[in-house]
């Protein structure tokens, strides 16, 4: 083994036919440029040839697979976030060799400056797989309902409002004439045939939950948290113990303000929206159903219910996102106590007591 190798670091340019790289000495010296095609056998030559190294990329969509594949043989990586790599971007003179350098020197600078992210285990990604391509499905199906109602519109006929797209397929077969239904008859049984997949996967993912996910039953109590986004939360999350406070999973979720303050100026920002779009809808959905007619009563209710009326129209949005990363919260406390069960109003029952 060439323990030299051992003081170097690389920066890796991820592509999708070949990843750039650059390697730097002890010294921050430049020692090596080079091309490493996009596969598995050679991207293992790579790291027999620079056995011990440190490796440094940005997440993206390889980035999973390839970070498993070095760590597995025994190298240090570092899957930089790219939304804090501004310094990539932000240049007159871009190229994949020069950000492969620029990662490996910041890395060798202050890797604290990469804001480094964990990659989920392959079994977690395959599980999480699952859950995508079952919003794809739904997402699909929404547009292709969209498609038909606006079509039939355009000639003046209309479908009965309040029609699930669960069971949109069967209703229009119901309500339009022969002559109206052949005319998208081929979008409306794709719709058809989409319900019937989306019903598969769904049973699926009830599968995978109980024989998998414990904690995701467990999320489940909470009323409004569904199947979809209590496996999600536990996928994406991996470990309750990556966060050593309850109240990180809302940065992380992207479900706080940014701030951008400088001397006596300090700006009202939007929430970051960092982290897993899904996630971050699937909660603001959940939240939705809280504060909604049909949430039951709840401290999490009433809280979101009294920042909806503290403003104008732009108050309820508020009270949206701030019930979305209150409910986080509580799913993420929830999950890290084994012992622990859902209180709609957790500590009501120690006051009345002292009261009593």
């Amino acid at each position: 083994m060439n323990t030299a190798k051992n003081t170097h670091t690389i920066g890796i340019d991820l592509g999708d036919k070949s990843h750039e790289t650059c390697t730097l000495n002890a010294e921050a010296e430049i020692i090596e440029r080079s091309t490493v095609l996009n596969n598995r056998a050679e991207l293992i030559r790579f790291s027999k040839a620079n056995r011990g190294a440190t490796l440094i990329m940005e997440a993206g969509c390889h980035s999973p697979w390839i970070d498993r594949l070095f760590q597995e043989r025994g190298h240090k990586v570092i899957v930089a976030n790219p939304r804090k790599l501004r310094v990539i971007y932000d240049t007159d003179n871009k190229n994949d060799q020069r950000d492969a350098e620029i990662l490996a020197r910041i890395g060798r600078c202050d890797r604290n400056l990469l804001y480094g992210i964990e990659h989920k285990s392959e079994a977690h990604q395959r599980a999480l797989k699952i859950v995508d391509a079952r919003d794809i499905l739904v997402a699909a199906r929404v547009k292709l309902v969209n498609h038909v109602r606006g079509s039939l519109k355009s000639l003046g006929i209309f479908l009965p409002t309040g029609i699930s797209t669960e069971s949109f397929a069967r209703q229009a077969t119901k309500h339009l004439e022969p002559a109206d239904y052949d005319l998208l008859a081929p979008v409306i049984e794709t719709i058809a045939e989409l319900s019937m997949r989306i019903k598969a996967e769904d049973k699926h993912i009830d599968t995978m939950i109980a024989k998998d996910y414990p904690a995701a039953q467990k999320l489940m109590t909470i009323p409004g948290v569904g199947p979809i986004t209590a496996l999600s939360f536990v996928l994406i999350i991996g470990s309750p113990e990556r966060f050593a406070k309850a109240r990180d999973v809302g940065p992380f979720l992207g479900l706080v303000p940014g701030r951008d303050q400088s001397g006596d100026v300090d700006k009202p920002m939007r929430i970051t929206k960092a982290g897993n779009r899904m996630m971050r809808r699937l909660l603001v959905s959940c939240a939705q159903y809280t504060l909604g007619h049909f949430g039951p009563p709840s401290a999490l209710k009433e809280a979101g219910e009294r920042k909806a009326k503290a403003g104008a129209k732009i108050a309820k949005k508020k009270a949206v996102v701030m019930t979305a990363r209150k409910l986080a919260v509580m799913m993420l406390a929830l999950w890290k106590d084994p012992e622990s069960e859902y209180d709609p109003f957790p500590g009501k029952a120690k006051e009345e007591s002292k009261v009593a």
